[in-house]
């Protein structure tokens, strides 16, 4: 009887720390100050290009082009206002793909990778879709792609690495990185290559760093970039948009 009831209380007290732990983390996110887009940036969501229509909703930022054929649905990168992504998704619009930035709980996809879930069904228009996501929202992006590889075309990560192993799945995928980016873990990032498909593809943007994929200024610890962030924005768009087609 004792035994039983000394592993009631052990179980009891591991349920009550994971519950504390959980409410320390959540704590701590609340209190930190997320990347902040920029002015530039929101003049995307503001004043979109001729033919695209920005809709600001709850939980996503949508930027839809007119007949729209491809999806784009994307997870932020960690800390980092979905805002910020608004000059890259905007300008994907102009290229005909409607782009939809997921809003993540306390600017962290860690705490929603499921965070697509049901927005492919909203769109029945749209004939091909397509997931990624910057830094840490790729890998929860990649999280949520490997059990439903058969939904999308393709997985897309921006300075960022595939978390599961999808190397047996039919998908295209696409990687893109800046050559001075400090902030992505080389290793982590080398050895997750080994997740993906044989044939997937690498691009590794001259000049460019790891926080230039959106607009929210410097990161910290993140390398110094030769080139602009309209830079990178445009070589970033126009692989995306081939890769797409």
């Amino acid at each position: 009887m004792n035994k039983f009831f000394n592993k009631h209380k052990i179980r009891k007290a591991i349920i009550v720390l994971l519950i504390w732990a959980v409410l320390i983390v959540k704590t701590t996110l609340v209190l930190q100050t997320a990347y902040e887009a920029t002015d530039n940036a929101r003049s995307y969501i503001d004043n979109p290009a001729p033919g695209v229509t920005v809709i600001d909703k709850t939980k996503t930022i949508e930027f839809t082009p007119e007949n729209a054929k491809t999806g784009f649905i994307f997870y932020p990168g960690a800390l980092v206002e979905p805002d910020a992504y608004a000059p890259l998704m905007e300008q994907l619009a102009e290229h005909g793909i409607k782009c939809i930035v997921v809003r993540m709980p306390h600017y962290m996809a860690l705490l929603d990778a499921n965070g697509a879930r049901g927005i492919i069904e909203q769109y029945p228009e749209i004939e091909k879709w397509y997931l990624g996501g910057h830094s840490l929202g790729g890998a929860m992006a990649s999280m949520y792609g490997a059990r439903h590889t058969d939904e999308y075309e393709g997985l897309v990560f921006l300075a960022s690495y595939a978390t599961d192993d999808i190397s047996d799945k039919d998908i295209k995928v696409l990687l893109m990185r800046g050559d001075q980016d400090e902030v992505l873990n080389p290793e982590r990032y080398n050895s997750s290559l080994e997740n993906l498909p044989k044939d997937y593809e690498e691009v590794i943007i001259k000049g460019g760093c790891h926080a230039y994929f959106g607009d929210y200024g410097p990161q910290q610890g993140d390398g110094k970039p030769s080139i602009t962030v309209e830079e990178q924005t445009a070589i970033t768009v126009e692989k995306l948009v081939e890769f797409m087609e």
